[in-house]
């Protein structure tokens, strides 16, 4: 089914019983929303009663000291159990927190499931306050402006950006596949494998294998020197990430992140990479590059794996986030993946779903 974007914006804002509505986040959605035709939905039963399809949704979410919103946590499993509830829909997030801990946490989670439930998320959808703001620091410098300001315009910049969103189609489109294992053994690379085939010739497809010990993790250049090295689409270090993928993630439509559950966390090397990949984020923004991923675990915890390349590629380095954008299995001895059932089938519906995304077919 085709959504069609509405174009006025909703406002999920689940009131916590804890502050109720905090002056802080009331004060930066004020300054944010000034002259925006918004509809406000606060109450569990207002979600309920919406169809929030094909909406531009903006998440605001008020944490108490404990990090804990217990109307927040009802919307949460009505989401997860409702995996129809955001389809066509686009979204931002903006928490506001009594601490300096759980605003990112709690971000992650809305995010995965409200993915799984069918929403879209701009690339960099999160506006987070800490108590202190301290997070602001940078920001405030540039825009020459306290933390409180940079905060209100953060706001302001999202809800612009959600406003103003569209699809883009792309015809034939590029895809880059990024991958750190074996071949021979790999269970993840295997249904990948199978993707490929539901994907077809319909997208120019290339796999980068990032191997063991040929590629160094950042070591935090300053930052002058990362942004000098990225204005030539280089990093200081070299190698397979500059050589190779700096130029196919520029030239890619689509990421997709080719991971094995390792101790319930991406792999070393696709850490290195997503952390070399910041000086090239220092001159691109990568809001129209869609990123999808291929997750495997032995045991269980293909979403926290999810949920930490939703931070740090979608949150943190503005990869776009359609939905559903993780295939997500659990297989153990070398070669179990191919055991499952209607495996082929689901990898085959996966790889056609990333073709019709990219073509602008998710809303």
């Amino acid at each position: 089914m085709k959504y069609s974007l509405s174009q006025k914006l909703t406002l999920i804002r689940p009131l916590c019983p804890e502050t109720h509505k905090t002056l802080r986040l009331s004060d930066v959605l004020a300054f944010g929303l000034d002259g925006i035709d918004c509809e406000v939905l606060e109450t569990l039963e207002e979600i309920e009663a919406a169809d929030l399809t094909g909406r531009r949704i903006l998440f605001a979410i008020e944490l108490g000291v404990s990090g804990i919103n217990l109307e927040y946590v009802k919307m949460l499993k009505r989401i997860r159990l409702n995996r129809q509830m955001f389809r066509g829909s686009v979204a931002g997030i903006i928490v506001d927190g009594a601490s300096e801990l759980y605003t990112k946490s709690v971000t992650r989670h809305l995010e995965f499931s409200a993915n799984r439930a069918g929403c879209a998320f701009l690339g960099r959808p999160l506006v987070e306050g800490t108590l202190s703001l301290r997070n602001y620091n940078i920001v405030a410098n540039l825009l020459g402006t306290d933390n409180l300001n940079a905060y209100r315009q953060s706001v302001k910049d999202l809800a612009h950006r959600l406003l103003s969103f569209q699809p883009l189609g792309v015809k034939y489109p590029h895809i880059l596949a990024l991958h750190a294992g074996h071949s021979q053994r790999s269970n993840t690379l295997t249904l990948w494998q199978m993707v490929r085939q539901g994907i077809g010739d319909r997208a120019a497809v290339l796999e980068i294998p990032l191997h063991e010990g040929e590629i160094y993790d950042c070591k935090g250049c300053k930052y002058e020197t990362c942004l000098h090295m990225g204005e030539q689409s280089r990093c200081i270090y070299g190698g397979v990430i500059t050589e190779e993928v700096y130029p196919a993630i520029i030239e890619c439509d689509a990421l997709v992140m080719i991971c094995p559950n390792y101790n319930d966390a991406i792999s070393a090397t696709l850490t290195a990479f997503v952390n070399r990949l910041t000086a090239l984020f220092r001159v691109h923004r990568f809001y129209n590059k869609q990123l999808y991923a291929v997750i495997v675990s032995g045991y269980s915890g293909s979403d926290i794996v999810a949920e930490q390349l939703i931070s740090s590629l979608n949150m943190n380095k503005s990869f776009f986030l359609p939905p559903e954008f993780a295939m997500m299995r659990t297989a153990n001895d070398p070669g179990a993946i191919a055991l499952r059932e209607h495996i082929r089938e689901d990898a085959a519906a996966f790889g056609q779903r990333i073709i019709v995304q990219l073509g602008g077919g998710f809303v």
